[in-house]
């Protein structure tokens, strides 16, 4: 083959591989750009958006009256990533001031992989707002540099988010309770109704470029649905009363702690539920954590003298005595080899049942328990609802401790006659007397009022279940007992109400320290209703531990009586009308009224 052919055929060869070439490529780009289009388009819009948590509001809760006790307020949760971030250094340095943290901590929470890293959790919308600001002006600044790219800082997101405000502070702390770091509600209300409180989270997504936010990108994907929210029974005005009338109780009798309860006896609603000491649920808590439990329900005592209600209450519906019946009444007595005794010396009496409960003697309610038997007062200790929860279904109460005749020895019968040796809740033993002043009817104690869904629809609470522990005239019987309690002859004159007539009783009872099986310290408490003869609320003071006086009657009768006073008030509830011809206490006064006839 002569040189020229040869020359020919390579110039022939090397055409044909460059249009080869040429149409691989050709073929390349009309896949790029015509067929393939859509799909990188695609993976690259893909590659763009992020998924992020749309919070759903937390349900308000809310007085009587409307009046919010707790509210979410819309904040800004600040997010980082941190693979964003070349300099975690610089950027702590530039963010310190508008994030109001030091540059070592935001150092370390700059510094890693990852691509989600909370920084400020429910910060006011400003910070968010200043933070964009300063690294703006900042990344413009630096632009003006040659070197100004790869300064920049980039990698900060944020997602909406609620902070929960308690605008009445410690206003029925221990009932409403709080949220934790996380949004869940971690005592009280919060707890246990949290799964209405708090509604549904949902979704949006937005394109990410360049470490922030493209304006306009953001699209819901699933909506959030507030949660419900709920009014309580609560008034806001008696429960600052309550509050405040117990907090200088237990202060100036140096007590433990203690507890008011205000409750209406037809409805079984609760007015007030205060407690002493409490806390702020707006602010964490430090140092004793027992504060922040509700004592009303999750504390169990012995009731000591305001359990000789059920007593006498047993004995008049089992007709084994009346009012004015006569008991002889001994400072002492012996059971089973057990001595017991008054709470102060006195030679042996003559009193009617109505004064054996005026002068809380234990011996006579010893008697009265011994013509009852054992299986009667534990049937009315139970259907007074002892041993067994009260069916508010607040978080943690307690059904406190009522053992099976079974379980009860030579002493049991009258011990739990005058009181002691089971134990109860606050809100156990304001039910005992509710049911007394609810003319003999328990209603289920209750704190919700009713609820309101995301669309505005308020639905009351159904009402609450009911059961007859006695009759209407037995109730009324011990009512009328009760007053001479309040008496300038009983133990609670300092109960007194101008004006209304006013029936209780007072407890002064040796509490039981499980830590040495023994007995130290007391319950000093008064319970008791108003207008005697037609009772519109109940209260309950209940004071642990006080030190040195701890009669019931000084330190609870004062604060039962300012409380009660302002509950009548405020609800316009009229004086009491009605004249009472008040039972007699003892055979000497009965003898001079049968002679007088």
């Amino acid at each position: 083959m002569s040189h020229a052919s040869l020359v020919h055929k390579r110039i022939r060869t090397l055409l044909f591989v460059t249009f080869a070439l040429f149409g691989v490529i050709v073929g390349q780009l009309i896949s790029v750009q015509v067929v393939r289009a859509g799909t990188i388009s695609e993976r690259a819009i893909t590659e763009l958006l992020r998924t992020s948590t749309l919070l759903a509001p937390r349900g308000s809760i809310s007085d009587v009256n409307g009046v919010e006790l707790a509210r979410s307020v819309a904040a800004i949760t600040i997010i980082v990533d941190q693979t964003q971030i070349s300099d975690p250094e610089l950027t702590a340095k530039i963010t310190s001031e508008p994030l109001a943290m030091s540059e070592a901590e935001l150092i370390d929470l700059y510094t890693g992989e990852l691509k989600y890293k909370i920084i400020v959790k429910s910060a006011k919308p400003a910070m968010w707002v200043k933070l964009q600001n300063t690294i703006s002006d900042y990344n413009s600044e630096v632009m003006k540099e040659n070197d100004g790219i790869t300064r920049r800082v980039f990698g900060f997101f944020s997602e909406r988010a609620y902070v929960r405000e308690y605008p009445t502070g410690i206003l029925a702390s221990s009932l409403i309770g709080f949220i934790n770091y996380e949004g869940v509600g971690a005592a009280g209300i919060e707890s246990s109704l949290n799964s209405e409180l708090s509604g549904v989270n949902g979704q949006y997504v937005y394109e990410n470029g360049s470490g922030t936010v493209i304006p306009g990108s953001a699209k819901i994907r699933t909506e959030a649905k507030p949660g419900t929210s709920v009014r309580l029974t609560v008034d806001r005005d008696i429960q600052w009363v309550a509050q405040d009338a117990i907090s200088r109780a237990v202060k100036n009798s140096n007590a433990k702690s203690g507890t008011v309860i205000v409750m209406d006896p037809k409805t079984g609603a609760i007015l007030a539920q205060a407690s002493a000491p409490t806390f702020n649920p707006a602010k964490p808590i430090i140092g004793d954590l027992s504060v922040i439990r509700n004592p009303a329900v999750q504390d169990v005592y012995e009731p000591g003298s305001t359990g000789k209600v059920i007593t006498y209450a047993a004995a008049l519906e089992e007709s084994i005595l009346l009012p004015e019946s006569v008991y002889t009444v001994p400072y002492a007595m012996r059971v089973s080899g057990t001595r017991f005794s008054d709470h102060e010396r006195h030679p042996t009496l003559r009193l009617t049942a109505t004064g054996a409960l005026a002068n809380s003697s234990n011996t006579a309610a010893i008697k009265i328990g011994q013509e009852l038997g054992s299986e009667k007062l534990y049937k009315y200790l139970t259907n007074f609802g002892f041993g067994k929860s009260t069916g508010s279904h607040l978080p943690g109460e307690s059904p406190g401790l009522l053992r099976p005749i079974s379980d009860w020895s030579g002493t049991s019968l009258p011990t739990f006659s005058y009181g002691q040796g089971y134990s109860v809740t606050a809100l156990q033993a304001t039910s005992v007397f509710a049911t007394i002043a609810n003319d003999g009817v328990r209603v289920t104690p209750t704190v919700v009022a009713g609820r309101t869904d995301a669309s505005g629809n308020y639905v009351p609470e159904k009402g609450q279940t009911a059961k007859r522990v006695i009759s209407a005239a037995s109730a009324i019987e011990i009512r009328k007992m009760l007053e001479s309690v309040v008496s300038e002859n009983g133990t609670a004159p300092t109960a007194a109400i101008p004006g209304y007539r006013v029936a209780g009783k007072t407890g002064t009872a040796m509490k039981h320290n499980s830590a040495c099986n023994c007995y130290s310290g007391y319950t000093a408490s008064f319970i008791g209703f108003a207008p005697a003869d037609k009772p519109a609320y109940v209260v309950n003071v209940t004071i642990q531990e006080p030190q040195g006086m701890h009669w019931g009657g000084v330190l609870a009768g004062p604060v039962f009586s300012k409380v009660m006073k302002f509950a009548l008030q405020a609800n316009h509830i009229a004086p009491t009308q009605t004249n009472l011809r008040p039972y007699l206490l003892t055979e000497q006064q009965l003898l001079k009224s049968s002679k007088a006839k």
